[in-house]
């Protein structure tokens, strides 16, 4: 919808039924609009998205990234308008890409990282962004728009060294699949001191990993010696639409094996202890500790944070349940609802949830709570789930006194688990 900022006069120049539109962003002449066209998705068709070019005007449409196979978000234009900017995840990554408006033809600008807030010099020669990685808290660059030579800008401070490595792995999956995804290895592993494995699933489920986070940090753990493994499974995110296809509606098939798949691959390594594991995951990240902890007990312990339990009373529920009742068949919530399966459970649990999160109700928390408690047969003080509560949280946990409490609570449960031990309550507690 344009609006006249005068007048306050509206005209809608998009909105074709079953479709949504979003990051806007015209030429310099203000002729034309760049904009994601997204369809909706359904319970056998994953979502997909072009990037459309708009004729203000006459209100015609037509895509420019044709039969590239990622999903670019529209950064922008060339001074002349014959070039679109755009970034799209790609391969654990998220470069910045130049699209040739005429033909559609798509260059790589960037390399490594992530980029974000993208912003075009005047004269069209520079793109100033922020680039981030795993191995990069981040740092403001400058592109060459001809050449895609990038360039670190001054900092006023400097980051401290790593207390590690990070590494591009991959694996096959039993279809064949490529599985890739990022190892951090702590300073010091080696085959003769190989170090404790932590998996972390991410969330989205439709993202994957490419950039830095302060929420999700793999360098606390490997300050402390172990190592951590940041898989891009089936539904992730820079690997082409079919990828995403390959686990739609299937979330307890292809994801699950894929995180399994690269997980086992990785403890071959003589630089990683295959004894002791511990896996972690928040929003779908924490669906997928819920449904890993149904189906195996090798891991010494699990994290599960803002998590999906029972997936009939979270997709009603939930902040967003329009798009989940279109994508949730009744096989999927037959099949991979993980609270089905809760007698299944030996491994040890940490629960962490905040009341205030809508994204996922604090009632998935609830239940897995009760169900893990209930299920237990012992006296109390041999229980060994834990739950984390935080009265005034959302999806994430914000408050940056409540990330000390998050994070020291984390590393002793996990801690605590491999070395055979109950879990300390730290001082802040």
């Amino acid at each position: 919808m344009l609006v006249d900022v005068a007048t306050g006069a509206r005209r809608t120049v998009l909105g074709e039924e079953g479709r949504s539109y979003g990051s806007p962003v015209f030429s310099r002449d203000s002729a034309t609009i760049a904009v994601v066209e997204r369809d909706e998705s359904g319970p056998e068709l994953a979502l997909d998205q072009r990037i459309l070019l708009l004729d203000v005007t006459s209100g015609d449409a037509r895509a420019i990234d044709g039969d590239w196979d990622r999903w670019g978000r529209p950064e922008a234009f060339s001074p002349d308008g014959a070039t679109l900017y755009v970034t799209a995840d790609d391969d654990g990554h998220r470069p910045v890409f130049a699209i040739d408006t005429a033909t559609g033809e798509v260059r790589r600008l960037t390399e490594s990282g992530a980029f974000d807030s993208v912003q075009l010099s005047p004269d069209g020669a520079t793109l100033y962004a922020v680039r981030t990685a795993y191995d990069q808290p981040g740092e403001i660059v400058a592109v060459d728009t001809a050449t895609g030579r990038t360039r670190t800008l001054r900092s006023p401070v400097a980051y401290p060294a790593l207390p590690g490595s990070l590494e591009r792995v991959e694996t096959e999956a039993s279809d064949g699949t490529r599985i890739p995804g990022w190892l951090v290895l702590p300073d010091g592993a080696s085959a003769e001191q190989p170090a404790p494995l932590t998996l972390w699933v991410h969330g989205g489920p439709v993202a994957s990993w490419n950039a830095w986070s302060w929420r999700w940090n793999p360098w606390l753990l490997a300050s402390r010696g172990q190592a951590v493994l940041l898989p891009d499974p089936a539904l992730s995110t820079g690997y082409g639409r079919a990828f995403i296809q390959r686990g739609w509606s299937r979330w307890g098939a292809e994801p699950y094996t894929d995180v399994m798949a690269l997980t086992d691959a990785i403890e071959t390594r003589e630089d990683i202890r295959d004894d002791a594991t511990v896996m972690m995951g928040g929003s779908f990240g924490g669906y997928m500790a819920n449904w890993i902890a149904t189906q195996t007990d090798r891991f010494k312990a699990i994290v599960s944070h803002a998590s999906l339990w029972n997936l009939s009373s979270f997709g009603p529920t939930t902040d967003a349940p329009g798009f989940w009742r279109k994508d949730f068949t009744p096989k999927m919530l037959e099949e991979y609802s993980p609270h089905r399966l809760a007698e299944h459970i030996t491994t040890p649990m940490l629960v962490i949830h905040g009341d205030k999160d809508y994204r996922v109700p604090i009632g998935e928390g609830l239940a897995l709570w009760w169900a893990l408690a209930g299920n237990h047969d012992g006296p109390p003080e041999t229980l060994p789930h834990q739950f984390l509560y935080f009265p005034d949280e959302n999806h994430w946990i914000l408050t940056p006194q409540h990330a000390i409490v998050w994070y020291h609570t984390v590393l002793e449960f996990a801690e605590a688990h491999r070395e055979g031990r109950a879990p300390t309550a730290h001082d802040l507690l």
